[in-house]
């Protein structure tokens, strides 16, 4: 079963006609069959009732009869309990798609008493006297005795009302699902603001019950926001100040105090669920401004093993947003279908054939006595005189026995500060010889470290720290300022020494010169052996194409990428590497390798200048180079500014390596002018797995010839080479739709979704369950999302993003071959061309900027349209029904190298509708 990744949309199961109608009620209920509506009356043992023995009339959705309908058996029970102000009618998705899978699941979705079209009993139910009801209401429809497993799926309140029933059914709770809840509040936090001011006592009455407030406030908290007609069907029960005052029980009965009448039940469920581990799957809206991501975490800490996806943006009606009733579904069949249809685990199929483990700190050990340089750091250039380089700018040399004895030091220093093994700790530092020391520092006690590009802008960095959750922040001063200003999470250190009110104002706890102080001897056994499949790191993506995925690496798989890399291109000890590319920053002590970082600012990679470069270059005599295409760009554009002796540094450089996005032929061939003596090396990969192939400058041009003489495959993309040592890839072809097969080919020509597998492949996605399972759905591979081909050679071409691919009448096409040529036009700067219009019929569009830059977006000149148009469909055959202008691609949809089509296709289709073309 395939599963929706993060963005998706909820199904619509909305019947024909404006909804059903249930017997009690006039308003449509669109989603909702009436098949599954059922009252019964069931004998209540709840403390509250004054009556022993009392029957309390309930209605629940269930869709038994409609499984047994259709002859089918079910797997198990899934009980949803709703929670404060909603009712079953929640569920309605999850009760079809339950009922209509291969292996159907019955559902029964709970009124609670006092609450949707269940009996209004006139009495305030507590806490305990809901789980109790819920224990009545399960007895009397024969769940209890049906001899199937119960999964629990709920939602709010309904997260402790059903871990409470749970805990008093051990023998067949089998399963746990939550949606946006809580089990758990710190006394020491505030509640959110929201139940805050409808727990205030001049509000709370004429909220709940005086009024549908609170239901409309719940009803708001939903992006997108539900049609008009389900906002009604979930104020169906609620018509009336009498029928609303469940829902003021419910918000009085909020347990967070510790003198509150449910506190002490509320405690004891709560301790419970960390007692008892079973399957158990989170699905999060992290736009909740009640549930906050705290929850998330208390729950985790409570479930550790539990399987976690956050859909970024969503907010506190999750299954109105997005749809969960599939991942539910999938779910369940990992975890309880037949013997032979339960997935093996991504872990249990990566244990297989695992090599001799070797730390990927291993080399500090191994050169503690080492005087020579191993991490340099440079200051800014300062000009040429004469022709000839100015005195180099180096800020800090370290060697290997200095950086091996710091990485001890600080390490015990971290574990004597609390920071323990599977810590997370974010590390918000320029690259250098510090940020090297706190990596390795980490690396060695078993602490995650948690890398987020600052590319990624304040809004994506928030993003992905908080779901990431690191526990500790490392960071300079300009960084802790933004922490504290937007709230990201994790106990300060600061990165450099501090005055005691700025610590105290951006709420340090300690510094890292501080710490190194503290430790002046590392006793024998201090530092503890790692884990080999701990996670060792969370690594961020670009964000360039939708939200950043933290990605995590264990131990081991770090280990193989330093190993893959030392393979492939023969780094050994005693290589000076310039690393212009910051993920490379930390891979030069793992491979014995001394490194240096340029003067330029990581985070926008065309600051590099070949000035800096080369300065780089001479301050360790460095034979290896390390820079993005973008970095490469802008390296060139200053060529001129060199100096004689900074050119002879560049000219006696053997390796040029440059990963982030494939680069055209025409700008390695300037770079191979100006490094002459390099091989220049393209390797294929991403933050999931790098490197997965590699092309040299060589190989490219023969491709070219290849593809001019008509090689089978040959063309129709960028060339990047064979698999390197240990990685296996495929594609799975493309159908007519842009969909995939399922069928792993290195047939010549084919063009299809690529997937790969390689020991240095990352462990999982960070917290996206759904987005992992996507990625993982061909048992043993990764499905990278991007799209290309094999030729004769096997040799593989990039052609693109599956989710960028054109769905043309004559079939799918890629876009990058066409990008490339509309890039060879004069006058043309970036390009980027895309789909619009239906799946099937689509069209494509040249968005470019142009050289010099457009003042204001506009359709293309006629010459300059048909310019393009016609190199493009002579180089690839591709038409283009139109090209566009922007003045210059926003950041937001152009990061670096690698382009949103997406968002720019969405730019398209508009302009061409409206006939205006407006601002990205």
């Amino acid at each position: 079963m395939s599963v929706p990744e993060n963005g998706a949309a909820r199904m619509t199961s909305t019947p024909a006609g404006d909804g059903a109608r249930l017997p009690f009620t006039d308003t449509p209920l669109p989603g909702l069959d009436p098949a599954w509506s059922r009252t019964l009356p069931v004998p209540s043992t709840a403390g509250v009732e004054p009556v022993p023995g009392r029957t309390r009339s309930w209605h629940v959705l269930d869709n038994a009869d409609v499984i047994a309908r259709s002859g089918a058996t079910p797997q198990g029970i899934v009980l949803a309990v709703h929670g404060n102000p909603t009712w079953s009618y929640l569920w309605r998705d999850v009760l079809r798609a339950a009922a209509q899978a291969e292996r159907p699941w019955r559902v029964v979705a709970v009124d609670q008493l006092d609450m949707g079209f269940s009996e209004r009993t006139g009495l305030f139910r507590r806490l305990e006297d809901r789980v109790t009801d819920l224990g009545d209401l399960t007895r009397a429809l024969g769940v209890d005795t049906a001899g199937l497993p119960v999964v629990t799926l709920a939602h709010d309140w309904g997260g402790l009302i059903s871990q409470g029933w749970a805990q008093e059914h051990p023998g067949i709770h089998a399963g746990t699902v939550m949606t946006n809840t809580a089990v758990h509040h710190d006394d020491a936090e505030a509640i959110p603001s929201a139940l805050r001011l409808a727990l205030n006592k001049a509000v709370h009455g004429p909220v709940t019950t005086g009024s549908t407030a609170f239901i409309d406030t719940t009803l708001a908290l939903c992006d997108p926001a539900p049609s008009a007609a389900v906002k009604r069907a979930y104020k169906a029960p609620y018509t009336s100040k009498e029928r609303r005052e469940g829902v003021a029980h419910f918000v009085a009965d909020i347990p967070a105090p510790p003198e509150h009448p449910s506190h002490a039940a509320y405690e004891r469920i709560a301790g419970r669920m960390s007692a008892r581990e079973v399957p158990t799957l989170l699905l999060w809206g992290t736009g909740d401004p009640v549930f906050q991501q705290r929850y998330l975490e208390d729950l985790m800490r409570r479930a550790p093993h539990a399987d976690v996806h956050r859909y970024e943006g969503a907010k506190h009606l999750l299954t109105e947003a997005r749809d969960i009733a599939t991942p539910i579904l999938a779910w369940l069949d990992e975890q309880f279908g037949p013997a032979e249809a339960v997935v093996e685990s991504h872990r249990e199929r990566r244990a297989r054939g695992r090599a001799a483990f070797v730390p990927f700190f291993a080399e500090l050990d191994a050169r503690r006595h080492d005087d020579t340089p191993a991490v340099v750091d440079m200051g800014p250039v300062t000009g040429t005189v004469d022709g000839t380089a100015p005195e180099l700018s180096i800020e800090r040399s370290v060697s290997w026995a200095q950086l091996s004895s710091s990485v001890d030091r600080l390490a015990v220093a971290l574990l004597r500060t609390g920071v323990r093994p599977g810590d997370r700790v974010n590390l918000m530092v320029p690259p250098g010889s510090q940020l090297t020391t706190l990596i390795y520092a980490c690396l060695r006690i078993g602490a995650v470290i948690v890398v987020a590009d600052q590319g990624l802008g304040r809004k994506g960095l928030t993003r992905a720290l908080r779901g990431s959750s690191p526990q500790w922040f490392v960071g300079i001063r300009k960084a802790l300022v933004g922490a504290r200003a937007l709230g990201w999470p994790g106990r300060r250190i600061a990165a450099e020494s501090m005055d005691p009110v700025s610590k105290k104002l951006l709420g340090v706890e300690h510094t890292v010169p501080e710490l190194m102080d503290s430790v002046t001897a590392v006793r024998p056994g201090e530092i503890p052996d790692v884990d080999p499949d701990a996670e060792a790191a969370v690594l961020f993506t670009s964000g360039s194409t939708g939200p950043a995925k933290g990605v995590v690496y264990t131990h081991r798989q770090m280990a193989g990428m330093r190993d893959t890399i030392r393979d492939t291109y023969g780094l050994r000890a005693g290589t000076g590497l310039v690393a212009g590319f910051a993920p490379f920053a930390l891979l030069g002590p793992a491979l014995g390798a001394a490194s240096v970082t340029p003067d330029m600012d990581v985070t926008s990679p065309k600051t590099l200048t070949a000035q800096a470069l080369a300065q780089a270059t001479m301050a360790i005599e460095a034979s290896a180079v390390f820079a993005s295409p973008a970095a490469i760009e802008n390296v060139l554009a200053t060529a001129d500014e060199l100096s004689h002796d900074e050119r002879d540094a560049l000219a006696r450089v053997g390796l040029m390596l440059s990963a982030g996005a494939p680069i055209p032929e025409a700008l390695l061939v300037r770079l191979q002018e100006l490094m002459p003596a390099a091989e220049l090396h393209t390797p294929y990969g991403m933050t999931e797995a790098l490197p997965l192939t590699d092309v040299s400058l060589d190989v490219i041009r023969a491709a070219r010839e290849d593809a001019q003489r008509g090689v089978d495959g040959a063309g129709r993309g960028v060339c990047v080479g064979t698999p390197v040592e240990g990685a296996q890839l495929g594609v799975l072809p493309l159908r007519a739709d842009g969909s995939v097969s399922e069928e792993i080919v290195t047939t010549p020509g084919v063009t299809g979704e690529i997937v790969a597998r390689a020991p240095h492949a990352k462990d999982h996605y960070d917290r996206l369950w759904i987005t992992e399972r996507e990625s993982d759905l061909t048992p043993g591979w990764h499905r990278t999302g991007d799209v290309g081909h094999f030729d004769a050679r096997e040799r593989l071409w990039y052609e693109g993003r599956l989710a960028h691919v054109i769905t043309m009448a004559q079939g799918p096409v890629s876009s990058v071959a066409a990008e490339h040529a509309a890039q060879r036009v004069p006058g043309v700067g970036r390009a980027a061309v895309v789909g619009v219009g239906p799946v099937g019929s689509q069209s494509a569009v040249a968005v470019i900027e142009t050289v010099p830059a457009a003042k204001k977006p506009s359709v293309a000149p006629a010459e300059l349209s048909e310019r393009v148009r016609g190199t493009v469909a002579f180089a690839t055959g591709l038409p283009v029904s139109a090209v566009l202008v922007l003045p210059e691609q926003p950041t937001d949809i152009r990061h670096n190298s690698k382009i949103d089509r997406t968002a720019l296709s969405d730019w398209a289709e508009q302009a061409l509708a409206t006939g205006k073309l407006r601002d990205l």
